[in-house]
Formats: structure tokens, sequence, C-alpha cells
């Protein structure tokens, strides 16, 4: 008979041995699925640590192509930034569309050697400006069908909705969220934001955020991030620099044409003369092309040339509808904040070697310098400039001063528009889910989960063959499984 006193050996170690089987068992069939699953699924690829992407800006003295790169988060890197220009502008080819897609070919290339092996994954959009908008809707479609069939054949990514001509509202748009988000402003109060002066060769645009009560047409709402921009926008066709010297020359003909077809400049020095047939503006605003050649003699007088620019600026402001036109016909609203101005304002201050902090009375005394030189004395201390250039660097600083103080009543950093469509273009991009981010985050959660698996087993195992006086918890802030004592 058995001794009463031997107990019967524990069937423990079995039960053990048959739970670690169990475990073991479960997390290799873990194991097998999720290799069997990732090797069916589509390898995906990882995601580039820099986006690049062209915008091509069509402006109406030569075009530009602007390569960007942006980082994992979609923020602009302006460090790896570049752009290139050529001219003329696409306007110009409108007797010969077809040579306006041959302009492009050099800014492809250009991008090309800057993006290096993305080019296949990088976008390149075309945003055509004032030039192409002054011109009828059948010479832009020419243009843009020579442009896009350049664009498609490039090698980058391209559709053809992605070649257009925007209007001028949009251009205003995309160069104030440029000059913000340079200045860090953007995604903040929307009183702490600047406004944009912008100074092109065929239209003006005046950007910023009003209070006011706007007319429909001029109120644009941006959202970023969180926060929600009311924006008066406006674009003045025909106010650009080279649109209102051609304007105001165009008056002064007028003018003199009584004169022996004779007129004297105030916004060209002493000595400077212009000799061509040329079409003038009549009193009913029809057009007709003089026998005769004017011969434009320059005057050289600074107050004279603004007082014209003033002039030219005021034509149609008795039409005006609304409180107040500062600008012709059209409405402004009362400018409020510190304001901008981008474009042919900072290269006319850069050619007068005027510094950021300059004031405008800077600008008015550079001005009276530089015109009421004679010819002769500006070739000498240009040398590298011809003499269209005293003419338009003449104008422009009287311009300039007439438009902002004399107009707008606005008492340098260089920002360009099309920083501001590619924040906009990547915001809208970054704002759809990625199937290769979503693809990556699918296969690392198979991992985990057969690492959770072997990690579970361990730990049960572990507490099986200890004595049975311990609990495991899973600590969510910390991410891992802690075992702890029972007291």
């Amino acid at each position: 008979m058995p001794d009463p006193t031997i107990k019967p050996p524990s069937p423990r170690p079995r039960r053990r041995r048959s739970l670690c089987g169990l475990c073991l068992g479960t997390a290799l069939l873990a194991l097998i699925v999720s290799a069997l699953v990732h090797l069916v699924s589509p390898q995906p690829r990882p995601a580039p640590a820099v986006r690049f992407s062209v915008i091509i800006d069509g402006g109406s003295t030569g075009t530009r192509a602007h390569v960007f790169a942006a980082g994992p988060d979609g923020r602009p890197d302006l460090a790896r930034s570049a752009v290139m220009r050529v001219s003329p502008g696409l306007s110009s080819f409108a007797a010969e569309p077809a040579r306006a897609g041959e302009s492009l070919r050099p800014l492809m290339e250009f991008a090309k050697e800057k993006i290096g092996g993305a080019v296949a994954h990088t976008e390149v959009r075309l945003m055509a400006t004032a030039g192409l908008r002054l011109l009828d809707e059948s010479a832009q479609e020419a243009i843009l069908a020579s442009c896009r069939d350049t664009l498609r054949a490039s090698g980058f990514r391209f559709e053809n909705a992605w070649a257009k001509v925007i209007p001028g509202s949009d251009e205003g748009i995309y160069a104030w969220v440029a000059a913000n988000y340079a200045l860090g402003a953007l995604g903040g109060d929307p009183h702490k934001t600047v406004g944009i002066i912008e100074l092109g060769g065929a239209s003006a645009q005046l950007t910023f955020v009003s209070d006011e009560v706007l007319p429909p047409e001029l109120s644009n709402n941006f959202t970023f991030g969180e926060t929600t921009y009311t924006l008066y926008t406006n674009s003045f066709l025909n106010f650009g620099q080279n649109a209102a010297q051609a304007s105001l020359l165009e008056i002064l003909r007028f003018r003199g044409s009584s004169k022996n077809g004779t007129l004297v400049d105030p916004c060209a020095p002493k000595g400077y003369s212009r000799n061509e047939h040329v079409t003038v503006r009549t009193s009913s605003d029809s057009r007709s092309t003089l026998e005769n050649q004017f011969v434009d003699n320059g005057n050289g007088n600074f107050t004279e040339c603004r007082s014209s620019s003033l002039m030219l600026l005021q034509e149609g402001n008795e039409k005006c509808q609304y409180q107040q036109c500062h600008l012709g016909s059209t409405f402004v609203p009362e400018l409020r904040g510190h304001f901008l101005a981008t474009e042919n304002f900072y290269f006319t201050s850069k050619f007068f070697g005027l510094k950021q902090s300059s004031s405008l009375s800077d600008f008015v005394h550079a001005g009276e310098l530089f015109c009421n030189q004679d010819l002769s004395t500006l070739r000498k201390h240009y040398p590298n400039q011809p003499d269209e250039a005293f003419s338009r660097y003449c104008f422009s600083s009287a311009y300039i001063v007439a438009l902002l103080h004399d107009s707008l009543g606005v008492g340098d950093i260089q920002v360009e528009w099309p920083l501001g469509a590619f924040i906009v273009v990547m915001q809208s991009t970054n704002s759809k889910p990625s199937h290769t981010a979503t693809s990556s985050t699918h296969s690392n959660r198979q991992w985990a989960a057969v690492l959770g698996m072997f990690l579970f087993c361990g730990v049960f195992l572990v507490s099986r063959w200890r004595k049975p006086k311990t609990k495991i918890i899973y600590d969510l802030e910390k991410g891992r499984y802690i075992i702890t004592r029972i007291s």
C-alpha cells in the first residue's frame, strides 16, 4: 500500500509545459501570418526627406521658375529654394505662340539641375499674370497650349489644369501669404499681419486684412491652420510700372500732338530723346496711329513727373461710386497697420541703393538727384545701363512716391507671390491622406502586434514559472508592460 504521508507528484509542470507550448505556438503563428501578409502586400516606398515643387511665374516682362523644397512636415525649406528668369514675358509671343513653350525649356533644365533624381515626383505649375490677362482669350489659349506641350514633355509631374492665367486677386493673396509666412505672422492674430502692395509690370496688387464691410468682389476669406483671415484684395490692371509709364507717354503725346509732334517728358533726363511712330488715346478713348513721328525730349524734373503720375492714378476718380477711391474709380478701404512694398518697389529701391529702413523722404531725395541730372552725367555714373533705364527709373521713383504717399497715404524684404502659391499648394496637399504613410503605418502595426505577442508570452511564462504573487499591467503612457508584486 502506498505510504499516506507521501503526496502524489504535482501535475503543474505538465500544465506549465502545455501553456508554454500554446503561447509559443500562438506567437509563432502570428509571426508566420504577419510575414505572409508582408510578402503579399506591396512594399511601400519610404517617404522622401525633401519634397520639391516648381512654380513658374509668367509675368509681363519675363518668366521665372521658382524651385521650392519642403521637409516631411510640409514646411518650406527656403535655404534650398532657387530661381531663374528668362525674358521676354509670355505675352510677347502672341504673334508666335509656339515660341512661348520653347522659352520655358531653359527654366526646365535649371529646375532639373536643382532637383536631381526627384524630377518624376515633382509637380510643375505655370501661373501667368497680368501680361497674359491683357491679351484676348484666343491668344491666351494659344500661348498656354504651347506651354503645356513643353511642360508635359519635361519629365515633371504635370496636368493641363496646372497651366493657367490666374486672376489678380489670387496673385495678391499669394503675395500676402508669402510675406506673412516669411515674417512668422501667418497663423496668428489677423491684426498682427502685414499688408502687401505689389507693383508689377502690367498691374499693381493690394492685399491686407480689413475690418470694414467690403464689396463681395473685393473680399476673400483665407484659412491657414485654425485662423481665417478676411482680406481686401484687388488687382489694378494697367497700373503696373511699365503699363503706367506707357499710359503717361500716351497722354503727353496726345497733348503735344498740336505742337508738331514734339513733347517734353518730365520723367526722362535732359538730353534723352525717343523717335517713333506711336498710338495715342483720344478724348473718346478710341485709338489712332499718327502719320508723323513724335520726338520725346527729356526734361528731367522729378516734381513734374510725380504730379503727372498722380494725375494718371486719379484718372476716372470722378466715377467713384464708393466712399473713397484712391486709385481711379476703384474702392480701397482705409489702410491700417504695416505694409510691405514688393516687386518693382524693391527693384527700384535696390537700383538707388536704399536701405531697408529707408523712408519715403529718402525715396524722394534719391529720385530728385537722379531725375534732375542730364543724360551724359548719368552715363558716367551708370556705364553698364542703357539709356532707356534712366527714363524707366526716373519715372518709377516718382510713380512710387505718387502711388504710396499721394494716393494710398502710406507713410525690405524681397517677397514674391510664387512662394505664397507654393505654401497654399503644400497646405492643400498635406491635408490629403498619404497612401505611402498609411501602408507604412499598417506594416509597423503588424510587427508591433507580433512583438507584443512575444512580450506578453514572455511575461506570462515568467509569471507562471515563479509563484503567482505578481500581476501584469500595460502602462498606456509609457507604452510598455509592467510587472508589479501583489502585496
